[in-house]
C-alpha cells in the first residue's frame, strides 16, 4: 500500500477521496467506488501503486492519438479498477474485477516508476501512456512516473474517462502532455444507467484540461440504439466545437462486449454518418475508428484538403505536413508534431 496524495480527513476516521469527481466518503477498511483506494485508520492508501496488470509497447495511434507525435512508439501501462462501471467495457477483466465478483482479479506485477522510465530510456521510447483502466484512480503512481519521465525528456499521456477531479488535474497538469477522453454520450441518463457516473463532470473536465493547455483528443464509441441518434451525435459535436474546432474527434465502432453482448456491432454507415455530422458541425478533424477506411483515418488540411498524414490500420506516414503546417497552403495544423 502507498499513502494517497489526494484525500481529506473527516471525523470518526472517515476520509474523502479527492482523486475523481465521485468524491467518495470512505469508512475505515473500505474502498471507494474504484475499488483500489482504501481507508486504513483514517488514512487513504492506493492499493495498486507500483503494480501493473499489463504493459506493452504500442503505436501512439492505437490510444488513439492522431495529432500527437504520429508514428511514435509508446509504452502503455495499466493497473486494475475503475471509477465507472460501463456495461460495454472492453477491458472489464482489468477495470471491473474490483467490483464484479464474477471476474477474477488478474495477476499484478511489480513495476516501479523508475523501472518504467528506465525501460523507455533503454528502448528509445519517447512516450508513456497510462491506459487500459482509468489512470486518475492510480494518479499517485502516474504522478511519480511522470515526474521522472519529464526529467528524462519523455512525454506522458492519459487515456481517460474524463472523471478526474480538479485536484487531480492540478496535480498532473505540470507533467501531462496529452489526454484522450472518452466522451461516451451527451445524455446524463446514459451516463447514470450505463456508466454509473454523470455527464457534467466529464464536460467540465474537458474544458478544464483544454484551458490548462494539455493536448486533447476525444473518442465516442457509437453503440447502436444507445447513443447513436443524429441529434445526440450533433450535440456531442456542437459541444466539442464550443470548446475548440481543433479538438480531434474519434467516432468508433462498437463490438459486443461485457454486459452488452446482445447488441450488434455498429454499422459502417452509422460511423460514416457520425463522421459527417462532426464535419458539418465545424470540427476540423474527425476520424473513424474500427472500420477500414483510409480516407477517414487520414489527416487532411482543413483549408485546402491536401493529404497531410496517411493512415491505413497500423500504417502511418507523413505526406505533406511540414513543421506543423500544411506543405501546400501553409495553414497551421493543430497538434504536437515534434
Amino acid at each position: 500500500m502507498h499513502k494517497a496524495l489526494l484525500f481529506k480527513k473527516l471525523k470518526n476516521n472517515l476520509v474523502e477521496c479527492t482523486a475523481c469527481n465521485h468524491y467518495c466518503k470512505i469508512v475505515p477498511d473500505r474502498c471507494g467506488i474504484c475499488g483500489v483506494r482504501q481507508n486504513k485508520d483514517g488514512i487513504l492508501y492506493s492499493l495498486v501503486y507500483g503494480l501493473t496488470s499489463g504493459s506493452e509497447v504500442d503505436d501512439i495511434e492505437k490510444k488513439p492519438f492522431f495529432h500527437f507525435l504520429p508514428g511514435s512508439s509508446v509504452f502503455s501501462v495499466g493497473t486494475i479498477g475503475c471509477n465507472f462501471g460501463c456495461d460495454f467495457c472492453q477491458n472489464a477483466w482489468m477495470s471491473q474485477c474490483t467490483k464484479d465478483k464474477s471476474i477474477p482479479v488478474p495477476p499484478l506485477y511489480k513495476l516501479s516508476p523508475k523501472e518504467i522510465v528506465y525501460f523507455c530510456i533503454e528502448n528509445n521510447i519517447k512516450i508513456i501512456s497510462y491506459t487500459y483502466n482509468e489512470p486518475f484512480i492510480f494518479c499517485e503512481y502516474t504522478y511519480d512516473t511522470a515526474k521522472l519521465a519529464k526529467k528524462a525528456g519523455i512525454k506522458n499521456v492519459y487515456v481517460s474517462n474524463g472523471y478526474g477531479s480538479k485536484e487531480a488535474v492540478e496535480l498532473m497538469s505540470p507533467y501531462l502532455d496529452a489526454i484522450n477522453i472518452d466522451l461516451k454520450s451527451f445524455s446524463n441518463t446514459f451516463y447514470t444507467k450505463i456508466c454509473k457516473a454523470k455527464l457534467q463532470p466529464v464536460l467540465d473536465s474537458i474544458k478544464l484540461l483544454y484551458n490548462k493547455g494539455i493536448w486533447i483528443e476525444l473518442t465516442t464509441l457509437i453503440i447502436p440504439g444507445q447513443n447513436d441518434s443524429p441529434h445526440e451525435l450533433d450535440q456531442i459535436a456542437q459541444f466539442i466545437v464550443s470548446v475548440s474546432q481543433s479538438i480531434p474527434w474519434h467516432v468508433t465502432r462498437f463490438s459486443p462486449s461485457y454486459k452488452m453482448r446482445n447488441i450488434s456491432s455498429t454499422s459502417e454507415a452509422k460511423i460514416k454518418e457520425a463522421y459527417r455530422i462532426g464535419k458539418t458541425a465545424g470540427l476540423k478533424y474527425v476520424y473513424a475508428g474500427n472500420i477500414h477506411d483510409q480516407d477517414l483515418h487520414s489527416t487532411y488540411c482543413p483549408k485546402c484538403e491536401e493529404l497531410l498524414i496517411k493512415r491505413d490500420w497500423g500504417y502511418t506516414r507523413i505526406e505533406n505536413l511540414k513543421d506543423g503546417k500544411c506543405g501546400k497552403c501553409n495553414a497551421r495544423i493543430e497538434g504536437m508534431w515534434k
